[in-house]
C-alpha cells in the first residue's frame, strides 16, 4: 500500500521535473494527461503517454511506469515497468532517477542492487535533489552502497540541509558538534541546529541551548 501512495505521488510531482524542458504543446499534452488521469480517465492518459513516449519524453516514459506498477495498463510488468523508468532516468529525469533508486534498493521491482541504486541517487543528487543527496549523505556515512566516507557523508548532507532537508541539517550539526568528517566547529553545529529548530525539529531546539550554553562557559 505504502508503494502504491508512493507511485501515485511521483505520478503527479514527475511532471513538475521533467529535463530537458518540454516544448510548450508537448508540456500542454502532458498536463491534458494528467488532469485525465486525476479525474479517473485512465485509458485517455496511457493512449497519451504512449504516443509521448515513443516521440522520446521522458516524463511520458516515467508515467507510464508508474502505471505499470499499479497494475492500470491492460497488461502491466514490472520488467517493462524498469525499461521504461531506465529510459525516463537516462534522458535526465529525476523523478525516475529517485524511482530506480528506491526499487534497486528496496527490491520493488523484482531485483536488489544496492550500489546501482546509489547511481542513480547520485545522478539525481548532482541534480539538485534533496531526498537523493540524503540518501548519498547516509550511504557514505553508514558504508551502505558506498565506501564509508564521512567526510562525502558531511558534503552531502550539507547539500541536502541547504535544500532545506531539516533531517539533513540535524545530522550535520552533530558531525560538526563531533568533529566526524568536519573539522569540529560548535559555531556551525548551533547554526545548523538553528536551522533544524526553525524547520520543526523536536529535538534541535536543546541542541541550540546547550551549546549557547557551552559556548558562554568557554
Amino acid at each position: 500500500m505504502k508503494w502504491l501512495v508512493l507511485t501515485t505521488l511521483l505520478l503527479l510531482l514527475g511532471l513538475a521535473a521533467a529535463a530537458p524542458p518540454l516544448a510548450p504543446a508537448v508540456q500542454a499534452q502532458l498536463d491534458r494527461a494528467v488532469i485525465d488521469y486525476e479525474s479517473g480517465r485512465i485509458d485517455e492518459a496511457r493512449l497519451v503517454f504512449e504516443a509521448l513516449s515513443r516521440r522520446g519524453v521522458p516524463a511520458a516514459d516515467f508515467n507510464l511506469a508508474v502505471m505499470h506498477v499499479q497494475r492500470q495498463l491492460p497488461e502491466p510488468s514490472l520488467a517493462r515497468a524498469e525499461e521504461l523508468l531506465l529510459r525516463s532516468a537516462r534522458g535526465g529525469f529525476v523523478r525516475a532517477q529517485i524511482m530506480l533508486g528506491k526499487s534497486l534498493e528496496n527490491g520493488l521491482l523484482g531485483r536488489r542492487n544496492l550500489a546501482e541504486a546509489h547511481d542513480w541517487y547520485e545522478l539525481a543528487a548532482s541534480a539538485g535533489n534533496a531526498e537523493a543527496q540524503l540518501a548519498m549523505g547516509t550511504a557514505h556515512y553508514l558504508g551502505r552502497g558506498r565506501a564509508k566516507d564521512a567526510a562525502r557523508a558531511a558534503h552531502w548532507y550539507r547539500e541536502a540541509a541547504k535544500a532545506g532537508d531539516i533531517g539533513a541539517a540535524y545530522i550535520l550539526a552533530s558531525m560538526y558538534e563531533q568533529g566526524d568528517g568536519v573539522e569540529q566547529d560548535l559555531r556551525l553545529a548551533r547554526y545548523w541546529y538553528q536551522r533544524a529548530a526553525d524547520g520543526g525539529d523536536d529535538a534541535a531546539p536543546f541542541k541550540v541551548k546547550e551549546l549557547q550554553l557551552r559556548e558562554s562557559a568557554s
